[in-house]
This record gives structure tokens, C-alpha cells and sequence, in this order.
């Protein structure tokens, strides 16, 4: 009662009822987390299983699954890893587009101890090399499809790990392997002393700054999110998700799908986000919710009307990155009831919800929650790179309101409120690194987002920007650092100066190259051009240099100019379309050019 009390103060008199319905339902859902130490995802997923093992889990184009299917599959991956002795603790990469198979392979892993380490797929060479040897795998597993991408690493790899390929016959065949053995749940001799505090993922970031960086994701983290996003969105067993955002990032590939799956709900799973394709996937598989990210809303804006747009029983869209300026239109075009933006990082301890529905806020901390959430956004020293101390005490300064700063978080010990713990990447370097000390006390730790954000008078915060080397561009983070590294690969460039820069109309930033002689490139940002004229401005006088590549899809055409991205570079060009991922410029090699 007190609680309720608090919220209903705390709102005044023109909140929202619901919203404090929200707070408590996502409190009461994660309350029992801490309770059950040995309760995992597999755990709870082999629950439903038993519960109603009948109904559909995992659905998609290609394949699909009931729990007790999905239960099934887990126990056979688990039982593979025992027979290859896989010790708790110990890492297998997994590679392998969106498909339901996916979360079977990894809920089974996971629920012995083995940790899962989620690769981005759309890497090749040195970059996938990199986030491989980063974590020392004992075994990787590729999708038959994706072996052309692993290949382009293999020689580069540093450790020697067990190769194996899901489907294809390039290297040992695990879909086989997985076969022989049974799906029934594990026995006593078989489970392992697995925990909530045990790392469960490791999901690939950049941060704010340099290489991908692994970040360490336990079970307690995993279950945390499920249950928190299935109190805030109210899931149950007759809610199915629409979910193309990429498995191997911690919004589509745990958020999505563990806020349904542990309430005995269906995730419909997506290879790739497709504009043409999403209305009619929506409403032809029934779904009540959509995964979202900022970048999906603007191109789904931007095509033409669709006679489906409206046809639906959509009832909520979960996500992060919608802005203001797209967001009611969003809205109100295809009939979204209601949408629930939300703030958070993989690895960090910051993080908000914004279940009032106020436009263009990320979110905010109600009165009653702020010992749950400790955040503060502290004034920052943009020369520095670094917050702003005062000179007499040495302690960081609070922003005022509408003061932009930089967001950060109290870490505190995991068992007193997982919501303030820091887990940290696989690298202690890179963990301290995030870490900001003597704060406003000494002796105290505080998370840092590398987030430039501003909070208006009734608490509600509002991004403002991202500082360091990396920018965020399609629902990625690119660090300038490894598209350099990239560029300078060419023969005859000697240096690269990347860097991000806004484009209005547009999500995050975006890059092109210009040859400034003397084998010097500067990469540069564009939102569109209007004519073959314009890129011979920028790429110079030669037109040979002025290569480009428009969007090929029919439909693109009729969209409005803003989004018909291209990236212009003076020998090595590359496309954007709607399922463009940033990395893809670092595919290109000085062969393919």
C-alpha cells in the first residue's frame, strides 16, 4: 500500500494509472530472482514445457517450435557439451543468422555452465578474428551460410578452437551430432551446479569507445531482463512478439524473447528486418507485440502506405532509439496503441523506461524506485573527454535540470540490487576502464555510459548525444578506430580520419571517404544526394571517382530522398539498404574494389 501511495504522490494529479500498474508488475515479476539461485532461463523454459508443452515457443519461415520442442532441443545441445567435456566456465562462439535454432543452442549450453559468446554476422576478417580470440573459445559453431565469413577469419585466429558447422559440410556437422542424443530432461548425474550468478552470455560492444569489447552477461542479468520487460509489458500465453532484430545483441536476442517465452507466449523470429515484408508478417502471424529500434520506425515511415499498416492487434512496441520528431507520426499512421521506449546497455548499470508514453523521453526514475536505479548525470568536459571536477573538492559536479551531462551509475555489490551491478567485459583493462572513482565520495564507483543526457523539471530524461570513438549507425556501434584500420588496408592510403557526424532525418551518423592526396582518405557523413552532379563535387573532378550505389529495391525509389543513403568512396564504394549494417564496409577488401 505504501508503495502504491508513493506512485500516486510521485505522478500528481495527471498520472497515469498504468504506469504504476507497470513499476509493480515488473517489481513483482523480478522479486523472486534472488530467491531461487539455481532457477535459470533453461530452467524456467523447461517449466513451460512441462506446463504446456503443446504450444508454440519459436516461430518462423523456416522452422518452428513448441516448448516442449525448444526443451527438447536444449537438453540434446547440453547433452553434446557433455560429451565433449565441456568444463563450467568454458566459451562457445556461435555464429548463426536469426532462426529458432539459435535459442535452442544456446539455452541448452548455458543450462551446464557452458558460457555462449554471441557473434555479431555480419564480421569478417580481422574483425571476426578479433572478437574470436577475444574470449578463447574452446569450440565455434557456424551456420552453413555464414562459413564464407568464418573462413575469412580462420587464418587470422590466434587459439586453435574445435570448428564445427550447423548445416553445411565444411567442417564437422553439429546438427548431426546433436542428434544421437536424447531430449529428455537432464538427470541428477547429468545437471551441473549452475547458478544465477554464473556468466551465462558474452554479447559483443563497443561501447564508446575502440574494439568490440565482450561484455559478460550472467544468468541472474538474462533473468533480470525477461522477467522486468514481461512485468512492464504485461506478457502472457496469448501474446506472440514480432522480433527481426539481430539474436546476437542483448534487445533482440534476450529482451525479445525472454519477455514472452517466460510468461508462455510465442516470439515470431525474423532472419532480417524487411520494410516491404513487415506489416504483412505482422498481421499474418498474428502478433500483439513489436521489438523496435529507432531505425526500424524511420524506414518503416518512409515506405509507401500499406494496405496491412493498420490490419493488426498490435498492442505494444518495446524499444530504444525513437525519436521525437518521427514518434507520433509512428504512432498514429499504424495504429500503435501504445509504445514503451526504453534506455539501457548490455553491460551497464543505467538504465530507463519510459512507461508514461511521453514523446521523445527515454524515460525516468520515480521517487520510489531511485534506490533501484542509481543514476546522476554529472557536467562534462567535452576538451577532456572525462567528467568536470570542482577544483576545491575534487568531486564531480550535478547537472541542473536541462543541463546536458554525462550519465552515470552507482555500482554496487550484485546482491544488495542487481539493477546497480556492473558485470563488466571480459577484459579487467576494459571493465576499469568504464569505471569513474571518487564521484561524490571517496572510495565510491560509478558506472559511465559515454551518454551526453539532459532531465527536464518532471524527471523525465531526453539523449542527447554520444561521445568518444565510436557512433552508433543502424542499430550498431562502429568504432572509428576498426573502419580506419579498414580504410588504410587500400594500397596507397597512408592515413584515415574517421569519425561520426549527425544526419538530420536520419538515426545515429553516417561515414563516407573522400582521397585527399598523398594518400591521405577523410571519411566524411552524408544523408543523400541529389544528383550524380553532387557526388562529382565531393568526390572530385575525375567522375571514375564518383562511384556509387543506389538502393535496388523497387519500393526504395518511391521513398522519400532522405533516406536513399549512399556511401561514397573514391575506390571502394558500398551499399545501404534496409538491412545495411555498418560492418559491412569493413567486409570489402582492396580484391574486391
Amino acid at each position: 500500500m505504501a508503495l502504491l501511495e508513493a506512485g500516486r504522490t510521485a505522478r500528481g494529479s495527471g498520472g497515469q494509472e498504468t504506469a504504476l500498474r507497470d513499476w509493480v508488475r515488473a517489481l513483482e515479476a523480478t522479486a523472486p530472482i534472488a530467491t531461487r539461485r539455481e532457477r535459470t532461463l533453461p530452467s524456467v523454459i523447461a517449466e513451460v514445457a512441462e506446463a504446456q508443452g503443446d504450444a508454440p515457443a519459436l516461430l518462423s519461415a523456416g522452422e518452428s517450435m513448441t516448448y516442449a520442442e525448444l526443451a527438447g532441443r536444449a537438453n540434446r545441445y547440453a547433452r553434446w557439451a557433455l560429451e565433449q567435456k565441456l568444463a563450467k566456465g568454458e566459451i562457445v562462439c556461435l555464429m548463426m543468422p536469426n532462426r529458432p535454432e539459435y535459442l535452442a543452442i544456446w539455452l541448452g549450453l548455458t543450462s551446464i555452465g557452458v558460457v555462449v559468446s554471441l557473434i555479431n554476422t555480419n564480421l569478417r576478417g580481422p574483425s571476426l578474428a578479433h572478437c574470436i580470440d577475444l574470449v578463447a573459445p574452446a569450440h565455434v559453431i557456424v551456420a552453413a551460410d555464414l562459413t564464407e565469413h568464418f573462413c575469412s577469419a580462420a587464418a587470422e585466429l590466434k587459439n586453435g578452437p574445435k570448428i564445427w558447422s550447423h548445416g553445411g559440410d565444411d567442417f564437422e556437422r553439429i546438427d548431426r551430432a546433436v542428434e544421437k542424443h536424447s531430449g529428455r530432461r537432464l538427470t541428477a548425474a547429468e545437471r551441473r551446479d549452475v547458478t544465477i550468478t554464473d556468466r551465462a552470455l558474452l554479447i559483443y560492444t563497443s561501447g564508446t569507445t575502440g574494439l568490440p569489447k565482450a561484455a559478460s552477461v550472467s544468468h541472474q542479468r538474462v533473468l533480470q531482463w525477461s522477467f522486468w520487460f514481461a512485468g512492464l509489458m504485461n506478457t502472457g500465453p496469448q501474446d506472440r512478439m514480432y522480433d527481426c532484430l539481430p539474436l546476437y545483441h542483448s534487445v533482440g536476442g534476450v529482451v525479445a524473447t525472454g519477455a514472452v517465452l517466460v510468461r508462455g507466449g510465442s516470439v515470431v523470429i525474423r532472419e532480417k528486418f524487411s520494410a516491404q515484408q513487415f506489416w504483412d508478417d505482422v498481421t499474418d502471424w498474428d502478433c500483439t507485440l513489436i521489438q523496435y529500434i529507432g531505425e526500424l520506425a524511420r524506414y518503416l515511415l518512409n515506405t509507401p502506405r500499406h494496405p496491412r499498416e493498420r490490419a493488426h492487434r498490435i498492442r505494444l512496441c518495446c524499444g530504444n532509439g525513437l525519436q521525437a520528431d518521427i514518434w507520433e507520426q509512428f504512432q498514429a499512421r499504424f495504429n500503435i496503441p501504445r509504445i514503451l521506449e526504453f534506455y539501457a546497455a548490455t553491460e551497464g548499470n543505467v538504465s530507463l523506461y519510459n512507461v508514461e508514453g511521453k514523446v521523445g523521453a527515454i524515460g525516468r526514475v520515480p521517487p520510489f524506485l531511485t534506490h533501484r536505479f542509481p543514476l546522476a548525470l554529472v557536467k562534462f568536459d567535452a576538451d577532456a573527454g572525462a567528467p568536470l571536477r570542482d577544483p576545491e573538492t575534487g568531486f564531480c559536479i550535478r547537472c541542473a535540470a536541462e543541463e546536458a551531462g554525462e550519465a552515470i551509475g552507482r555500482i554496487r555489490d550484485a546482491s544488495a540490487n542487481s539493477g546497480a551491478a556492473f558485470e563488466g567485459y571480459t577484459s579487467a583493462a576494459d571493465t576499469q576502464g568504464k569505471i569513474l572513482r571518487d564521484v561524490f565520495a571517496r572510495g565510491d564507483a560509478w558506472y559511465r555510459t559515454g551518454d551526453l543526457m539532459r532531465r527536464d523539471a518532471g524527471g523525465f530524461f531526453y539523449f542527447v548525444d554520444r561521445f568518444g570513438d565510436t557512433f552508433r549507425w543502424k542499430g550498431e556501434n562502429v568504432a572509428t578506430a576498426e573502419v580506419a584500420a579498414a580504410i588504410t588496408a587500400f594500397p596507397g592510403i597512408v592515413e584515415a580520419n574517421v569519425y561520426g557526424v549527425r544526419v538530420p532525418g536520419s538515426e545515429g551518423a553516417q561515414m563516407v571517404t573522400r582521397d585527399l592526396g598523398g594518400g591521405r582518405t577523410e571519411v566524411m557523413t552524408v544523408s543523400w544526394w541529389d544528383s550524380l552532379e553532387s557526388i562529382r563535387r565531393f568526390a572530385g573532378p575525375d567522375p571514375e571517382r564518383a562511384k556509387y550505389y543506389p538502393e535496388d529495391d523497387d519500393y526504395l525509389l518511391e521513398m522519400d530522398e532522405q533516406v536513399k543513403h549512399y556511401v561514397v568512396a573514391g575506390q571502394f564504394p558500398t551499399r545501404i539498404t534496409p538491412e545495411f549494417s555498418p560492418t559491412e564496409l569493413l567486409d570489402a577488401s582492396p580484391e574486391q574494389t
